[in-house]
């Protein structure tokens, strides 16, 4: 009886000290919103057009001693999207690309972190746009992490993502834009992150 307590005891240790790494690995950053942009870019026949999402929420999850154990969640409000022309955004938001009326958010659930070399990574994920989601694979810089001149007692990291998605994979669009040459059907997506975080 005494060894069975003793094994049972030991069993919780271990749980413990599992679920204690964890917490130390899960070290949530908040977002800084005004430092952290969404870009894309789509041919236009000849020219490229660039704009971006103005309007997101998401958590971050990152150890610098544990980056593998990092994570990502990013939910992209559709009808902020921004090329700074009015009548093409508008016809962005509607059925004929985003229809952001029936699908108003655009998010991303990582899933895992591995680590590539020197302060390259990739982020496998779920990206669902509209009714599709997909399992992708994000290359990430991490730029490393410093105290915030800007703010005593913080820290700041930095971080750059850049991939490109098939739009059609998502149902971004009928195809008939695609046949005409007017829209291409690969898109180029740039994300650049700083994150904050209380220094201990």
């Amino acid at each position: 009886m005494k060894w069975k307590i003793t094994g049972f005891a030991l069993l919780i240790l271990m749980l413990a000290g599992a679920s204690l790494a964890h917490a130390e690995a899960a070290q949530e950053w908040e977002i800084d919103k005004a430092h952290t942009s969404i870009y894309f870019d789509v041919k236009h026949t000849y020219a490229t057009v660039r704009g971006q999402f103005g309007n997101f929420t998401g958590t971050l999850r990152f150890n610098p001693e544990n980056k593998e154990a990092s994570g990502l969640d990013i939910r992209v409000h559709a009808a902020s999207i921004n090329t700074n022309i009015a009548k093409r955004d508008n016809h962005l938001r509607s059925e004929d690309f985003f229809d952001v009326e029936k699908y108003p958010y655009i998010t991303f659930n990582s899933t895992g972190v591995r680590h590539v070399e020197d302060n390259s990574y990739v982020i496998t994920g779920l990206l669902t746009l509209k009714d599709v989601t997909r399992r992708i694979e994000v290359p990430v810089t991490f730029f490393g992490i410093q105290d915030n001149p800007m703010e005593k007692g913080q820290t700041v990291a930095g971080f750059e993502a850049e991939f490109t998605i098939d739009r059609m994979d998502y149902n971004v669009g009928t195809g008939r834009f695609l046949e005409m040459g007017v829209v291409g059907r690969k898109v180029n997506i740039v994300v650049t992150m700083e994150a904050l975080k209380d220094s201990k």
